[in-house]
């Protein structure tokens, strides 16, 4: 790595350590390291000090320890995310997936300043409902008749029409988002090619257009990176997040307003709330 860091016109601290692939520890520890009392206010033309090896121990860092073995860096510009922290959280969740996702939220979430102990507990929450605990990053279209007709009624009026698309999820999909959230209609495929993925469902056209646009990556053209690439699938997420400014409500710890935003209703309500009292206690938030 190297010894420093010239700050660019436009750079800010999640430009930087993207930039140097830094994880929260990592640009914890050059806060500190060059006495950063605002990270929004660097200026162009100073110089950060980037040191050899980053560690706890080599630059003196200030952890807090959790009794659930937390670590919270004492500056308040990130939380260390640990395997054992999520499989604790999410016991249903898979190994695998821990692992991949794991990595990509200790990365991205700094980037997107969900950097604070309640902001980590509450999108932990709501992701792990909505991704069934890592285990689904693709929207599960495979519905019968009945089912149909009870989720979608507006688009399925009648038992002989629902029957028609039955278990039919490519079919299920054009239909039911056609016309919409910027897709074509029926016959233009867009349905299905962006349908719900990642943590938290991104769905829509519209939306793939936006959300690759502001993490630059061309999810339009490859709407299936977004549940194939754990870095991209978090990253969607957090888009999303921070498109309804949901660390506004993580800070007011309204978890009920968090899932009306995401969920459009309360499904799943007591769920959330079960997850993020658990991640609460992990992330050592009283």
């Amino acid at each position: 790595m190297k010894q420093n860091y010239t700050v660019h016109p436009g750079d800010t601290i999640e430009k930087i350590a993207k930039k140097l692939q830094l994880n929260n520890r990592e640009l914890t520890a050059i806060i500190e390291r060059n006495n950063i009392k605002n990270p929004d206010l660097i200026r162009a033309g100073d110089i950060l000090i980037i040191p050899e090896k980053i560690t706890a121990e080599a630059k003196g860092e200030k952890i807090v320890e959790s009794t659930s073995k937390t670590t919270v860096p004492e500056s308040g510009y990130g939380v260390i995310i640990r395997e054992g922290q999520i499989q604790e959280i999410l016991p249903s969740a898979k190994k695998e997936n821990i692992k991949k996702f794991t990595q990509a939220l200790d990365t991205e979430l700094l980037r997107f300043k969900i950097n604070t102990p309640l902001r980590v507990a509450q999108f932990i929450a709501q992701v792990a409902v909505e991704s069934a605990s890592f285990n689904l990053t693709e929207e599960d279209l495979n519905y019968s008749a009945d089912r149909l007709r009870k989720i979608f009624s507006k688009y399925f009026p009648t038992k002989t029409l629902a029957e028609q698309y039955a278990h039919k999820p490519e079919k299920i999909a054009n239909r039911v988002y056609a016309n919409r959230i910027g897709n074509g209609d029926e016959k233009s495929g867009d349905g299905w090619r962006y349908r719900g993925r990642g943590l938290i469902q991104l769905t829509g056209k519209e939306n793939y257009i936006a959300c690759g646009k502001a993490i630059e990556q061309p999810l339009q053209m490859k709407p299936d990176i977004v549940s194939t690439d754990p870095y991209i699938a978090v990253m969607t997420c957090c888009w999303y997040w921070n498109s309804k400014d949901l660390n506004r409500y993580a800070d007011q710890d309204n978890v009920k307003t968090i899932t009306k935003k995401i969920n459009g209703g309360y499904h799943g309500l007591d769920q959330r709330k079960a997850f993020l009292n658990k991640a609460k206690k992990i992330f050592g938030v009283s």
